[in-house]
């Protein structure tokens, strides 16, 4: 299905009023690829406990792309072919290389962890070479998601029906993918955002859950960030915190 020029242009003229599903946490992703790719280009190949702690890196990175484009399939490309056949087509089959693109990631992992000391930094370079195509993939990918098939949503379904799919969606995360995606999603929103975001959350999950969370982002939040959050959310702010 083509999507028409009218659509798209409903993305930018709706975007500030409409429930987003794909925003949060394809900044989450981006900052999270970033990141990776710079361990890896700053990696020693000839030590040893940097090479095990780049690699592992890149293996958290793979998990969580591979978790994230379950998820879109299961329930964001579900939602979009019950109303326009064929609109998730070009970006499902797009889902198809990513998996085999992380599968060959994996692989070169393998090969990375397993090389001759004087292998390792030929294989490192390949695969920061392959890593970084994956995530210039991802970035054009993540794109045409936040557009087009916003657009398809957006025209479809009411706010209150992407919500209800949104929050069937992150019910279905185990709680270890989920912090391991909190630790991404929460620091890398703007305030409004990472306000909307933890307060829903509060409301939603336990409240043991939620304070793990909260614990779990503040180191990587600054201090005028954590006191924005925590005023917003009528936290008590941390004692021995000095503006900044």
């Amino acid at each position: 299905m083509k999507i028409s020029s009218k659509e798209l242009e409903s993305v930018a003229a709706a975007e500030a009023p409409r429930f987003d599903m794909y925003s949060g946490i394809h900044k989450a992703l981006r900052a999270l690829m970033a990141d990776t790719l710079l361990a890896v280009g700053r990696m020693d190949p000839a030590d040893e406990d940097d090479v095990a702690q780049a690699s592992g890196r890149v293996l958290e990175l793979l998990a969580i792309c591979a978790g994230h484009v379950q998820h879109e399939n299961e329930f964001l490309h579900t939602a979009i072919e019950a109303r326009a056949p064929g609109a998730s087509a070009a970006i499902g089959h797009e889902h198809e290389e990513h998996v085999k693109h992380i599968a060959q990631l994996s692989d070169l992992v393998v090969v990375l962890r397993g090389a001759a000391p004087e292998a390792r930094a030929v294989a490192a370079s390949r695969l920061y070479r392959e890593l970084s195509l994956f995530i210039a993939q991802n970035f054009e990918h993540m794109h045409v998601e936040e557009t087009a098939h916003n657009a398809v949503l957006w025209a479809r379904y009411t706010d209150a029906e992407l919500i209800a799919i949104h929050d069937a969606l992150v019910g279905s995360i185990a709680p270890q993918e989920m912090m391991a995606i909190a630790r991404w999603l929460v620091p890398f929103q703007n305030p409004q955002d990472r306000f909307h975001l933890l307060a829903d959350m509060r409301a939603k999950a336990p409240a043991p859950a939620f304070q793990a969370v909260m614990d779990l982002v503040q180191p990587h939040l600054t201090v005028k960030e954590w006191r924005k959050l925590t005023g917003a959310l009528g936290l008590a702010p941390v004692p021995g915190l000095v503006a900044g």
